[in-house]
This record gives C-alpha cells, structure tokens and sequence, in this order.
C-alpha cells in the first residue's frame, strides 16, 4: 500500500496524531551513516506532509550531538520551518541530545552533548522555528534541572509523565517515570505557569 492509503486506513480505524520519532538529523549524509535502515530525510518529510494532509496532526524531533555538524542542524530547523509553512501541521518540537553508551557510536562520541550545547540548540530552534507553537524540553535526557533551565531558553513544554521508556534507557541512561505532582512542582519553582494539555495541545487543566 501507499503511504497515503496506509496512514487513512488508520485514521478511518481511530489513528488521529502520530509521533515524530525517527527524524534524527534531516540530513542524508547523515543518515547514511547512523541509520541506513531508516527511511531517509526526505522520505520521512513525506510521510509527515501526507499525514498532515489528510487532516493528522504530528510532532518533529532532532536527535543530536554525534556525527551531524552545526550547518546540518540548522539544515534540519530549516526542512522543518519549510514543512510547517506549507501544511502547518506540527504540533511541536522535540529535540534531544543522543545518548552513546551501548551503541555502535559509542567508539567516536564517548559523551552525550553538554547541557550548555542543548540549551544552546533549543534557543536556535525557538529563533529558527518560529511557525511551531511548541518546543518540548526533554527532561528524560537532561534531568529536571537542565529541562526547567529550557523553560528559559525557548521551551514552552516540559513533556509528560512517561510511564515507560526503552530507547534512552537500552543506551544506558537511567530513568524513573516523574510524577504529575513531581512535574506541577520543577514548573511551579520557576515561576512559570502550569496546564495539563492532551496530544493537540489543548489545555485540559489548569494548576
């Protein structure tokens, strides 16, 4: 089946959003070296720009800080700004920082990328991103700490819960599911404003 034909049979059987897992970095030197298997940058925009067509709304993300250099970064906000202005179906932005241990990198990119590179790149990405209502910090990779520290530099959304995780968690990174009492609290000490939203970022509850 089609892309097309395949993602309305799901959205005909209750699929209404989709994940924007597997992006990487959306460049196909790139991906050529970390993820060969994968569908490649361009075939990733695409199934997004049909998903988006046919009345699904879906989130992007960036894994980085391993073989990508900064100009490929930028090139993958700019593939995403361009999606977003011709289908405007992004909910939100994710960016995370790519956890080494137990991979097959692991022998040329020994650390994660630092708090201050994150924060660095999430402050880019909230200039360059400027048609994305919403950039998720991700405290899953960077602990409560650094994520209410991108509550200042861009992010306007800490992220869930996450009662399970195996990807960050199989590269060696240790992880405890947060509270909802435990997220309302990091929010609340920075003095920001605390929502609960669903998947469509409307606001379900306020604090």
């Amino acid at each position: 089946m089609s892309v097309k034909e395949t993602l309305s049979r799901l959205r005909d059987a209750g699929l209404d959003s989709l994940p924007g897992g597997g992006a990487e970095i959306l460049s196909e030197r790139v991906r050529r070296e970390i993820s060969p298997r994968k569908v490649s940058a361009a075939g990733w925009l695409k199934v997004m720009e049909i998903a988006h067509k046919i009345g699904m709304r879906t989130s992007a993300t960036m894994m980085f800080g391993h073989v990508e250099t900064k100009s490929e970064i930028i090139e993958h906000l700019f593939r995403l700004r361009e999606l977003q202005k011709k289908t405007g179906g992004f909910t939100a932005f994710i960016p995370w920082t790519f956890q080494p241990k137990n991979t097959a990198l692991q022998s040329i990119v020994s650390e994660p990328a630092s708090p201050v590179s994150y924060l660095r790149v999430l402050a880019i990405s909230r200039i360059v991103l400027h048609n994305f209502r919403n950039i998720q910090a991700s405290w899953l990779t960077q602990g409560f700490d650094v994520a209410k520290l991108a509550l200042f530099f861009g992010a306007n959304d800490f992220g869930g819960t996450v009662l399970e995780e195996n990807v960050v968690t199989a590269a060696g990174k240790s992880f405890k599911p947060a509270s909802v009492e435990e997220i309302v609290s990091a929010v609340r000490s920075v003095g920001r404003p605390v929502a609960q939203r669903n998947t469509l970022y409307h606001i379900l509850k306020m604090f």
